[in-house]
């Protein structure tokens, strides 16, 4: 009778808990603070992993978005949490991140501005500084390659005509798609923002490559162009 009191899940330590109600009901059963808790493991000497990630999700809203902004020294804020559990825990956020990105590059033919919003918020919509992209395209509208043209401070990039179109040029790209975030939040374009689409949409003009659209993005929201013909 006591080594069935001992195994009695009701006997378990609380932090084993979250494993076990994966293994029996699947990964969908688990609450959000569940999922933390096994990757931290324990928690501290009065508080339970489970406790202690819900306390890092409240302080966060609730908002896994918003808990993925975390850096490993804000996460190292909490009692119960060092730095390899901090770390585990910015891992998983990141993996999250790429995830999604992965699986909106695999179904995307870009059909709309909504479908670049889809591909490019999880690469630049939470970040805290401002970041320029390019997107490549084929003839099919299909992504051949996006990469980083410039990174820059909450007031603005700096972004090089002839490297956007010499990557152009190379991958035999017909069209191109540009993207920026303001971490500030605003939708509306910057006098620079403006300037900027038109100097990009002339060099390519005489390029033979065509500039589609030129999103600003940010958490939650997108401003386009092209939606708003001012391309």
């Amino acid at each position: 009778m006591e080594e069935n009191n001992f195994f009695s899940i009701k006997k378990w330590n609380e932090d084993d808990r979250p494993r076990e109600k994966m293994l029996q009901k699947g990964r969908v059963a688990l609450s959000d603070a569940e999922l933390i808790a096994i990757l931290i493991g324990s928690g501290s000497r009065n508080e339970s992993a489970v406790s202690l990630s819900q306390r890092i999700l409240a302080a966060a809203g609730n908002n896994l978005n918003e808990l993925g902004k975390h850096s490993i020294s804000d996460l190292m804020k909490f009692k119960g949490i060092g730095e390899a559990k901090a770390i585990t825990i910015a891992a998983a956020m990141e993996l999250g991140r790429r995830r999604r990105g992965e699986e909106a590059l695999e179904k995307l033919k870009i059909t709309s501005s909504h479908s670049v919003f889809e591909y490019m918020q999880p690469i630049i919509g939470e970040l805290g500084h401002e970041e320029f992209w390019i997107i490549y395209l084929n003839n099919s509208n299909k992504i051949l390659q996006s990469a980083q043209l410039s990174k820059g401070g909450i007031t603005g990039t700096v972004v090089d005509v002839r490297l956007a179109f010499k990557e152009a040029l190379q991958l035999g790209a017909v069209g191109i798609i540009l993207a920026h975030n303001h971490p500030s939040g605003t939708l509306k374009p910057s006098q620079a923002d403006i300037q900027l689409t038109k100097k990009l949409k002339i060099a390519g003009d005489s390029l033979d490559i065509k500039v589609f659209d030129h999103l600003i993005v940010t958490e939650k929201a997108y401003f386009s162009f092209a939606d708003e013909n001012m391309l």
